[in-house]
């Protein structure tokens, strides 16, 4: 197949939810576990090359990769882009794109032996001994042919693809004055890279998320590489990472006093990164992928007074929706990687139970779906979260439990891939009076308990098989993972 790609200036999000404290729900981490058995050898043309993953250029846009006709070229530079899109009809005009020098940040494979680590290029001479590429444009003669049935356009973002566009040409209907029209269908990213290979991460770039509050109180801060920061709390963050902070109030029981209204604050603070990965050595399809999100998590937040009574399903309160479609270089290809991040409150609540707690938690996290050959698609869940001591006081008889957690999804070129929801939260319970920390000072007058934890669910999707892997009838769950541990306890007399 011949490839048209077009990098955009998109550097990157993201987000995606938890998992299991200090637990996995699946020994697979990604494309290493993935691999078929030892003594599947590959049945490709014996081309086959590792890609490097890395994040798209910054800057003017550069050209596009094309691969050959027929699914054994490889991918190269191209000056064609995608001048349109039209959904409905599957309509795209192709048009070539401005003209001007590639970054030389742009990665196209990993260095080999005897080759010179930015270029490819073996030593001493005028072109690259496995693409031919000309020094002066980057190209071959053949990387600029116009576009023509088969050829596959993999693009970044562009007009009427807003989450970027993987799709084969299937019907050139003719020149207009804005490029050469064509009639598409969808197809997978194995008719892409083909034979190829690649794992990477790419850290998100905080700054290409879009934030929209949905409720007074939350704060969004930010800092990048290079010394850019945003927010009131971008100059303590570290670099690559987001913040959001909440201070909201929620139901107050009808019968508490106005000293006890209820009330969240607090925030979540997050640096992810997309992992990548595909080994398309098996020659028909597929051997392996990976796609997930991983990444460090953090969040430190209060709930206080007398939370109104829930009834049915615990009251969840979304505070802050977040969206990014960060563009991975996979070699040449653009590959657009769609994230999407709901943060929420949710309190659960007998409306009898006044209290004052604080818990920080911090860990790491990966999810996503790994696929080998053979086995399919697998979940992939793992993290080490842990919470630090907090002090709590906790007044009357009942219950309550509070959360701050997030629902998240990470896809292909806008379609959901691997959906999870993780809350961390705290649950108390008390007869009477109990102000205690966790470094075992207590004030008792009754019994009382109080709890740190986590849910986890999520599925994986069928979209994944924009990867040319097999479909599967239903989505595979994540499964619903809880652990909770003891915080503070006591009794009155002990």
């Amino acid at each position: 197949m011949r490839l048209l790609a077009r990098r955009l200036l998109l550097p990157g999000l993201t987000t995606l939810a938890l998992t299991a404290t200090g637990c996995s729900s699946t020994p697979h981490t990604g494309l290493a576990d993935a691999a078929a058995p030892a003594n599947l050898a590959p049945t490709g043309d014996g081309t086959s090359q590792q890609l490097e993953v890395a994040a798209a250029p910054q800057g003017t846009p550069t050209p596009a990769a094309v691969a050959r006709v027929g699914g054994k070229g490889k991918p190269e530079q191209s000056s064609l882009k995608v001048a349109s899109y039209d959904q409905a009809t599957g309509r795209a005009v192709i048009a070539r794109a401005p003209q001007g020098p590639a970054p030389s940040s742009t990665p196209s494979r990993k260095p080999e032996p005897g080759k010179s680590s930015d270029t490819g290029k073996s030593p001493g001479s005028g072109k690259s001994p496995e693409t031919g590429k000309s020094p002066d444009t980057g190209t071959s003669p053949d990387a600029d042919k116009p576009v023509a049935v088969g050829d596959v356009i993999a693009s970044a973002p562009a007009p009427g693809a807003p989450n970027g566009l993987l799709a084969k040409v299937t019907e050139v209907v003719g020149k207009t004055d804005r490029g050469t029209e064509v009639k598409t269908a969808s197809t997978t990213l194995s008719s892409v890279l083909n034979d190829d290979k690649a794992d990477g991460k790419v850290p998100v770039d905080p700054s290409s998320v879009t934030v929209e509050p949905l409720m007074k109180g939350v704060t969004f801060s930010w800092a990048k590489s290079g010394g850019v920061k945003f927010g009131p709390q971008g100059a303590k963050l570290p670099l690559g990472n987001l913040r959001l902070d909440v201070n909201a109030a929620v139901d107050t029981a009808p019968d508490a006093p106005a000293s006890a209204g209820a009330s969240v604050s607090g925030f979540v603070q997050l640096a992810p990164q997309v992992e990548f990965a595909y080994d398309g050595s098996g020659g028909s399809g597929p051997r392996g992928a990976f796609l997930g999100m991983s990444g460090d998590w953090s969040s430190q937040w209060k709930l206080q007074g007398r939370a109104a009574a829930s009834t049915g399903a615990p009251k969840r309160i979304p505070f802050a929706k977040l969206h990014s479609a960060p563009v991975i270089q996979v070699g040449p290809v653009p590959v657009v990687v769609n994230l999407d991040l709901t943060c929420y409150v949710q309190v659960e609540a007998d409306g009898r139970v006044t209290l004052d707690v604080q818990q920080d938690v911090k860990g790491d996290f990966k999810v996503g779906g790994s696929y080998a050959l053979g086995k399919g698609w697998t979940p992939v869940s793992q993290s080490n979260v842990k919470s630090t001591p907090v002090t709590a006081t906790v007044t009357a008889s009942g219950k309550v439990k509070g959360a701050l957690g997030a629902e998240a999804s990470v896809g292909l070129y806008g379609a959901v891939g691997v959906s999870a929801d993780f809350a961390p939260y705290l649950r108390g319970e008390a007869d009477a009076k109990a102000t205690a920390s966790s470094d075992g000072k207590t004030s008792l007058s009754g019994a009382w308990a109080l709890y740190g934890g986590f849910d986890l669910s999520g599925n994986l999707h069928l979209q994944l098989s924009l990867f040319g892997t097999p479909l599967f009838e239903r989505k595979i769950p994540l499964g619903s993972l809880n652990r909770e541990w003891a915080l503070v306890s006591g009794h009155a007399g002990r």
